[in-house]
This record gives structure tokens, sequence and C-alpha cells, in this order.
């Protein structure tokens, strides 16, 4: 089976746009910052971050490493070196974009069928 990679159609992101793209809480998005030096968001003339496309698809590779292949962060993080040394790190984030956007929507239709297992366990006596 082969699976497209989702593109990222806008430039920039806010960080609630991250969090509702990556399924993730601000405050794990600001650590990741502290964690990750390549993750470092620019910051509008409000003060606010603003995301880009790139650093979404590297949000998304850290979300991978930490949460599906179960690194802890100092692994995620030499993993991630090891990708950069031999030129696949960007193959590597958006492969794992689509991976974990896979993960989200068997997720979203899990609740979806949960949702109508109890409404159609209702209905009957």
């Amino acid at each position: 089976m082969v699976v497209s990679v989702p593109r990222l159609t806008q430039e920039f992101f806010s960080i609630g746009e991250v969090c509702a793209l990556t399924d993730l809480k601000p405050h794990v998005l600001r650590y990741w910052e502290s964690q990750f030096r390549f993750l470092n968001p620019a910051k509008n003339r409000s003060g606010n971050r603003v995301y880009k496309s790139r650093e979404v698809e590297l949000i998304w590779l850290v979300k991978h490493l930490l949460y599906t292949e179960k690194y802890t962060i100092d692994g995620a993080r030499q993993r991630i070196d090891q990708y950069r040394r031999s030129g696949e790190l960007r193959g590597i984030a958006r492969k794992a974009t689509s991976i974990e956007t896979l993960h989200e929507l068997r997720a979203a239709l899990d609740r979806v069928v949960e949702t109508l297992d109890g409404v159609a366990g209702a209905t009957k006596p």
C-alpha cells in the first residue's frame, strides 16, 4: 500500500494550529523547544510563536520517535542527529508525518465507531 505524504499547505502556523495538527498541548511544544535546538520558532511582532511548515514536520518526527518508537528525549535527539548526518532527515520527517497522521486518523475513526456502536446499542431492546 502506498501512502501519500500529507503536504502542509500553509507556510506559517501559530502554536494553536500546530497543537491542533499534531494533537499536542502547548506546554509540550514549549518543552520540546528547550530540548531540541532545531525547534526554534520565530516570534511575530506580538511575541507569538510562528512555526514554519518544516518545523511542523520535525515536530511530527519528534512525536513519532517519542510516542510511537518509544525513544527517550536524548535518544530521539541522537536519532535525529543521525538522520541529519546521513541526509535522510527530510524524508524521514515526511514519513513520520504520514505515519502519525494515519495513527490520528485511525484513532478518530475508532472514536466514531464507538459512538455509533453506543447509539446503535442504545436503540436496541
